[in-house]
């Protein structure tokens, strides 16, 4: 980056160019929704029987899969993970853009949506260890990948005030 520098919030600040890079943090969410809508389908697949058994390794994927918390209704979880971080993907690019890089509207959403699904995930979370007292591995991986979304969401908190994050 020979005009460019960073500032504290991780954004590529105007160089000689005069142009400012997107915000890191947006970035990194839009890699973290693809990896954990990458999980979300995984799961989803077989929870709609395109795949055979999981893949775990370790834990017990199929009495999680199988409980009754794996569905909302007719809506497997899975799906709404991957409604979930698709949704996140879409908003995290749409950030990244030139022109919306100060829009109040993208930090709400991406703010919003992250927490949404970070309180989703505990409470997905608690079910395995307090009621399940089962755990299946993909669940912890998206679980994980949905917090650091939500630490990357972080820095929102700042431009929805109108300051830079």
């Amino acid at each position: 980056m020979a005009d460019a520098d960073r500032d504290q919030s991780g954004s590529v600040s105007a160089g000689a160019s005069g142009e400012a890079g997107p915000p890191l943090n947006r970035m990194a969410v839009a890699l973290l929704s693809l990896l954990g809508a990458l999980v979300s389908l995984y799961l989803l697949a077989h929870s709609l029987g395109w795949t055979g058994p999981l893949v775990c390794g370790v834990g017990d994927c199929a009495t999680v899969q199988s409980s009754r918390w794996a569905t909302v209704g007719p809506v497997p979880v899975p799906a709404i993970g991957l409604a979930g971080y698709l949704t996140l993907l879409g908003v995290s690019l749409m950030g990244v853009a030139r022109g919306r890089q100060v829009s109040r509207v993208v930090p709400a959403l991406l703010l919003g949506g992250a927490t949404a699904g970070f309180a989703y995930s505990l409470y997905l979370t608690w079910l395995e260890a307090a009621v399940l007292r089962a755990w299946c591995v993909w669940c912890v991986a998206s679980a994980l990948i949905m917090t650091l979304a939500f630490a990357a969401s972080l820095p929102e908190a700042g431009r929805l005030r109108g300051r830079p994050a």
